[in-house]
């Protein structure tokens, strides 16, 4: 049986984030559309950037405001945003 990768894309694409939680030291457990929790490290992420309005979020009160709106994770109305597909797949790059 051959899987298609284009049907894999398409559930992603049909992914929303339902909930999230901050769980401590920069990382949120969120909660999917398709009933799985992943657990996300922005730590990393945050850390290597050089970009001051994403370091800006190595505050642990900013980073903590985050919101869902329309199935996505964000910050300080779509300051900070990643793709649904990273984020389900815990790679933030």
């Amino acid at each position: 049986m051959k899987i298609s990768t284009e049907y894999i894309e398409n559930e992603i694409d049909c992914l929303e984030v339902k909930s999230a939680k901050y769980i401590g030291d920069f990382a949120i457990r969120i909660y999917f559309s398709d009933g799985l929790y992943k657990l996300v490290d922005f730590k990393p992420f945050l850390e290597s950037s050089l970009h001051p309005s994403i370091r800006k979020y190595l505050d642990e009160s900013k980073f903590k405001k985050f919101q869902i709106q329309n199935g996505n994770l964000n910050w300080n109305d779509y300051d900070l945003i990643f793709s649904i597909e990273d984020l389900y797949k815990c790679k933030i790059l």
